[in-house]
């Protein structure tokens, strides 16, 4: 646990208990209460996040950055170090790559310093240690080592720093090359840059960005409550450039104050994708006075609200602050992509103008994102889903790869496998989302079926996949993985081909999503690399992740144990191959209880393991539900609520694994409600094991969905019986369309298995139908 003076008692969230006239209890039934995030929670050990200011799905988050150039530093900030940088106006959060971190700011005292230094080094350069150190939902504060206290809060557009300096002069630093650094960078990653200040002292710049999403641009509008006593830029190789401006490619700017105490000095930033002006209506429009407590209590308010929309009682204080902090990751991403007046970058690198109601966003972690935040944002955002739905079909029709992969700031990063935009796309029409489904399908059906296709992004091997209907380990990298996600994509878009009425298409989408089981060697009963003459490997290996340890991954993040399982759509399918019920369940339970033990050259996303299943990853965060499906339901109840809680702790290193844009969290909200969506192209979810004796759910349009767990225990798992509105429910799964009606689902407990939900007829549909 960290000290109390690292992080102290969350307050002014403004999260009050619900009274007990809330709409559809019954008389004298107390509500459950909000709790308070906990923002360190995941900025330590793999998680990725951050703890600055941000508003929820906002185009700024300003945090403080202690690293640019390690994995464990993704999101410019990990728990451990000691010294910080300065603070910096974009962040990922929970992302397994890094990027952003624009507009580094740094207020300090003492000589100039011009460079960070070493981490590992903290009195060299301009970092200082620091204290004191505090955050909230929509705030932030920390005490510098050189007396300047920082407070940071922000708007959708905007960042406003607020700067305590001691008595005695002070100046502020702004790092413009400052970005998150790889080992892998080669030649010029940040050009077209330029900084100045005008007549009114409105310092503007813009820069060009080739890291991850390889040419974005930033641009930004910056202003100070007070005017300094000098200023003085700096341009490529830190050469002094004067008073006015400097261009180039990494250029910094300092701001001395002669007498920076007294009155502290307020900063404010906008930032914009298109230009300058964007940037300074931004300013304009969110900002445009100095009252920083006014926009910090806006902030929080905004917050509260959205953080109002689950509410838990009972489980453990801990528990109850992780579900807090959970639902907090799970809204910050995607992020606002939309000046003010509707521009946002496309797809094509062209500047569109959004419809009011559709603005553009950027950040889609799609590979890990379909499978449980966008699921649980059509519960509990139902309008942003509708949002990021009309989002991505258009982003589909104007990008030249067809359905994103991986966007970022309006860039195709091409990464990881798979086009799962078309799995939210799919849960979207299935769940009623009124979208233009027939707009995006034209590029959506080039992705599916045409040759000539880019297959860089996202899609590489898919030549192989049509002839052969599977992708050979000897020709393409991730080839078991990658066959078997364009399998779970092929069933995704036969969905959208019949909402674009091509049912051809769409039958032969739905056979070709079978192509999963081409991977699957029925004597071993593992998914294992094929070769191009129909081979397989031969001394093959569950535990390794390629046939050949210098060259190949055979599996994308995953070895052949974890692969095994990851079919989504297809379940009865695939418990077939197994040989039937009994033997699937043997076989699950040989995942859970086999040796946690991983090659050498294993990535490190490979976390969390209980035997070779491997929670800190998105490939397996639906395979302990899959018990449900071979009439095993009970070790699905055991092993969700083992999970729930061994990997999740109320702890800076409190996630198992990167958090990847809320999916880390997103897990965990749905399966401590009780319920999960294995396949969310169904639109079904396959009940878990409630964490909490009651939950209050708040779903759009005055409706409320509340789970209560009557007999719930650290040592009662086990679901012994669930009604659904007063009625007995038998099915071990609920329709998206019942739940989201609102209502009570009310589970009772116990800790002895019992019979619930283990007849064929009461297990989870899959593949449109049920258990044979």
């Amino acid at each position: 646990m960290i000290a109390a003076n690292r992080r102290e008692l969350l307050a002014g969230a403004g999260l009050a208990a619900l009274v007990s006239s809330t709409p559809g209890l019954a008389r004298g039934q107390r509500a459950p209460a909000a709790t308070k995030p906990d923002l360190f929670i995941g900025t330590g050990g793999h998680g990725h996040t951050f703890p600055g200011a941000s508003l929820p799905f906002g185009m700024v988050q300003l945090s403080p950055d202690t690293d640019n150039a390690r994995w464990d530093a993704c999101s410019g900030y990990h728990r451990t170090d000691t010294s910080i940088m300065g603070f910096s106006h974009t962040h990922l959060s929970g992302t397994g790559i890094g990027d952003m971190l624009d507009v580094l700011v740094v207020p300090t005292r003492g000589k100039l310093e011009l460079d960070p230094g070493k981490l590992d080094d903290p009195d060299t350069g301009y970092r200082q240690r620091f204290s004191e150190e505090h955050a909230e939902p929509g705030y932030y504060r920390v005490k510098l080592e050189s007396g300047v206290l920082a407070e940071l809060t922000v708007t959708e557009r905007t960042g406003l720093h607020r700067y305590h300096f001691p008595a005695g002069p002070g100046h502020i630093l702004i790092d413009f090359a400052h970005m998150i650094l790889d080992v892998w960078d080669k030649g010029t990653i940040v050009d077209q840059a330029s900084l100045s200040i005008d007549a009114s002292g409105v310092i503007t710049g813009s820069r060009r960005v080739h890291r991850w999403a390889k040419g974005r641009h930033i641009h930004f509008a910056l202003q100070l409550s007070r005017r300094p006593s000098r200023v003085e830029f700096f341009g490529d190789g830190n050469k002094p450039a004067g008073a006015k401006g400097v261009t180039g490619n990494k250029l910094k700017l300092a701001l001395f104050f002669d007498e920076a105490g007294g009155a502290p000095i307020l900063v404010k930033t906008g930032v914009s994708a298109i230009d300058v002006a964007g940037a300074k209506t931004a300013l304009a429009a969110e900002a445009p006075g100095w009252d920083f407590d006014r926009a910090a209590t806006a902030a929080r308010r905004a917050w509260a609200k959205e953080l109002d929309c689950v509410r838990v009682e009972g489980g453990s204080a801990d528990q109850r602050t992780i579900m807090a902090s959970a639902l907090y990751h799970c809204f910050l991403a995607p992020t606002l992509f939309t000046d003010r007046d509707g521009r946002y970058v496309g797809m094509d690198a062209k500047v569109h103008q959004a419809p009011a109601d559709t603005p553009a966003f950027s950040t889609y972690s799609l590979w890990d994102t379909y499978r449980a935040l966008h699921p649980l944002l059509t519960l509990v955002q139902p309008e942003r889903a509708a949002m990021f739905t009309r989002d991505l079909i258009r982003q589909t029709q104007q990008s030249p790869c067809g359905p994103p992969v991986w966007q970022l700031q309006g860039i195709e990063t091409g990464c990881m496998i798979g086009w799962h935009s078309v799995s939210v796309l799919a849960e979207a029409k299935a769940k009623g989302i009124q979208a233009d489904y027939a707009a995006a399908w034209p590029n959506i059906r080039r992705r599916a079926f045409d040759r000539t296709f880019k297959d860089s992004d996202g899609s590489l091997g898919r030549g192989y996949y049509y002839d052969l209907n599977y992708i050979p380990a000897d020709k393409i990298w991730e080839s078991v993985s990658r066959t078997q996600e364009y399998a779970y994509d092929d069933w995704a878009m036969a969905v959208l081909a019949d909402a674009a009425g091509a049912k051809d298409d769409a039958a032969k989408l739905r056979e070709r999503s079978r192509n999963y089981r081409n991977v699957l060697d029925p004597k071993t009963r593992f998914a294992k690399p094929k070769f191009s003459d129909g081979s397989w490997w031969a001394n093959y290996d569950p535990i390794q992740i390629g046939h050949d340890v210098k060259k190949h991954r055979d599996y994308t993040e995953a070895n052949g144990w974890q692969a095994t399982f990851l079919n989504q759509h297809d379940v009865y399918g695939l418990i077939e191959h197994f040989g039937g019920d009994a033997a699937f369940e043997k076989q699950l339970d040989a995942l859970f209880n086999a040796p946690s033990t991983l090659p050498e050259n294993a990535p490190p996303d490979i976390s969390g393991l209980v035997g070779q299943y491997a929670h800190g990853n998105e490939p397996n965060h639906h395979v302990a539900y899959l018990y449900a499906y071979a009439g095993a339901p009970a070790k699905t109840q055991a092993m969700i609520r083992r999970l729930c809680t061994e990997m999740y702790k109320a702890d800076p290193d409190g996630e198992i694994g990167n958090d990847d844009c809320g999916q880390m969290s997103a897990w965990f909200v749905l399966s401590a409600l009780g319920f999960y969506p294995v396949d969310p192209v169904s639109a079904v979810y396959v009940l878990g094991s409630p964490l909490f004796d009651k939950a209050e759910v708040r779903l759009g349009q005055g409706r409320t969905l509340r789970v209560i767990a009557r007999g719930n225990a650290a040592d009662a798992p086990y679901v012994q019986s669930v009604r659904w509105n007063g009625k007995p429910w038998t099915k071990n799964w609920i329709d998206h369309a019942d739940l989201v009606k609102g209502g009570e689902l009310e589970f009772v407990m116990g800790n002895t298995p019992s019979r619930f939900g283990t007849a064929k007829a009461d297990r989870p549909p899959s593949f449109g139908r049920g258990a044979a």
